[in-house]
């Protein structure tokens, strides 16, 4: 699979990572994705790995801690051909999740990070959310001793304002910026994506399927009850049109309208990778014909259009 350059780093990256959130559902997390089994999420990252993905995105936050566990057993004896990326800040309490970015709460997150994922650094650690109560100076500096120390590589962003972006870039390097981008949610073409250009910053979009809503197979009354799609915006939009037009396009080159919904968020410029949660091998198999997929000029105007 082609690889690129994520932003200034050394990193080369697939167009195309894994990302666990799905796998480290259960009905004791806020963000239900309906039953999944290990032995099902161990084999859909070992199969994107066979067929040339090198990339994988989790989070303490993904079963609180199930997601780096899954990924640790399925990285058995090959964690040196993989970029392992998490987040930190995200905790748990009586309201679902509260975030906390302070030094002292991020580095003991690292240490049970690396625990959890069975390694001695983390190639990519993201701030999760925003921690209002922390001036994200503090974090930052923090995290730039933790790469000082060796235990982190690289430092990234995730689902902040541009401004606080901006002032972390004052503490020490932004090397990746991790938002939601499909084609159902595209507010950061105003503010994250032109910073990025700006700066030469990679970034990592997250639901670039939206969720599973433009998958060609999506079912919303098949899904178990509680899946939290449900309950999900996108669920009360008429999204026949695209759909039509993704699985046209898709028809005239071998693809699935997944697979054209993603290649739509690689077309973007600043765009270095999409996170696409895969459950099963099947999924996996998916991502080599996203990854490789070149839309033509018309073809993204079909799309808009729609």
């Amino acid at each position: 699979m082609e690889r690129r350059r994520l932003g200034t780093t050394h990193l080369e990256l697939t167009r195309v990572g894994v990302g666990t959130a799905p796998i480290g559902s259960g009905r004791d997390w806020p963000v239900f994705w309906g039953p999944q089994s290990v032995a099902d999420s161990v084999a859909a990252i070992r199969r994107a790995l066979d067929l040339g993905v090198n990339w994988i995105d989790t989070a303490p936050f993904y079963g609180w801690g199930r997601a780096e566990e899954i990924v640790a057993e399925a990285l058995e004896g090959r964690r040196d051909d993989v970029v392992v990326f998490t987040k930190c800040g995200t905790f748990p309490d009586a309201q679902g999740s509260r975030m906390d970015l302070r030094p002292l709460s991020l580095r003991a997150e690292v240490e049970a990070s690396l625990r959890r994922l069975r390694t001695d650094r983390l190639d990519l650690l993201q701030f999760h959310d925003v921690d209002p109560a922390t001036p994200i100076e503090e974090s930052w500096g923090e995290l730039q001793r933790l790469i000082a120390e060796g235990k982190v590589r690289h430092g990234g962003i995730s689902n902040h304002p541009a401004e606080a972006v901006e002032r972390a870039r004052t503490v020490g390097p932004v090397d990746a910026l991790q938002y939601q981008y499909s084609l159902l949610h595209r507010e950061h073409e105003a503010d994250i994506l032109p910073l990025a250009e700006r700066h030469g910053i990679g970034v990592l979009a997250w639901s670039p399927l939206a969720s599973g809503f433009l998958a060609d197979d999506f079912d919303l009354d098949a899904l178990d009850p509680d899946d939290f799609r449900h309950r999900h915006p996108f669920a009360q939009r008429d999204l026949g049109p695209l759909r039509t037009a993704l699985r046209s396009i898709g028809e005239r080159h071998d693809r699935r309208a997944a697979q054209v919904a993603i290649a739509w968020v690689l077309s973007q410029r600043a765009v270095a990778g999409a996170i696409v949660g895969i459950r099963n091998a099947d999924e996996a198999e998916q991502l080599v014909g996203a990854a490789s997929l070149e839309l033509s000029d018309d073809e993204l105007r079909e799309i808009e259009s729609a």
